[in-house]
């Protein structure tokens, strides 16, 4: 199975209204970053034991680490979870900027260094959550 069609069937096996949330922010996320590098990571380790949720994950970035390493990764990720949806701006080096910047905004959602979590999709302002990825995809993208 290809990564798209990993993507859709992830995306198809939530409940409403997930699924139609979930629906709308792949397609937010293609706009965003139109052509960009597609990812899937079911969230299993290579045990094949469940160790995270499922996340889609969207373009692409080097990230370096302290020790000189890099390793290659999504810029913006999307998990479903328990209550609601993630999504994750990875590479974002100031963890404080998307909650002074976007919090406030956002509506009904908690927003750590890279994650902006909540419940259902009506919950936020739309546009905010998009300001918010297009800011990070620029960020990220000069890395």
């Amino acid at each position: 199975m290809n990564v798209q069609e990993q993507i859709k069937k992830y995306i198809t096996s939530q409940p409403e209204p997930k699924l139609n949330d979930m629906n709308q922010l792949h397609m937010l996320a293609l706009e965003v970053l139109p052509g960009c590098k597609l990812w899937f990571d079911d969230g299993k380790n290579s045990e094949d034991k469940i160790v995270s949720n499922p996340t889609i994950g969207y373009g692409f970035q080097t990230i370096k680490y302290a020790d000189g390493k890099t390793r290659e990764f999504f810029q913006i990720g999307m998990s479903a979870n328990k209550t609601g949806i993630s999504i994750y701006i990875i590479g974002i080096k100031d963890k404080t900027y998307l909650a002074q910047t976007y919090g406030k905004e956002l509506g009904k959602a908690s927003v750590t260094g890279y994650c902006i979590k909540f419940n259902k999709l009506k919950d936020i302002n739309i546009n905010i959550l998009e300001a918010a990825i297009r800011y990070g995809v620029e960020v990220t993208s000069e890395n």
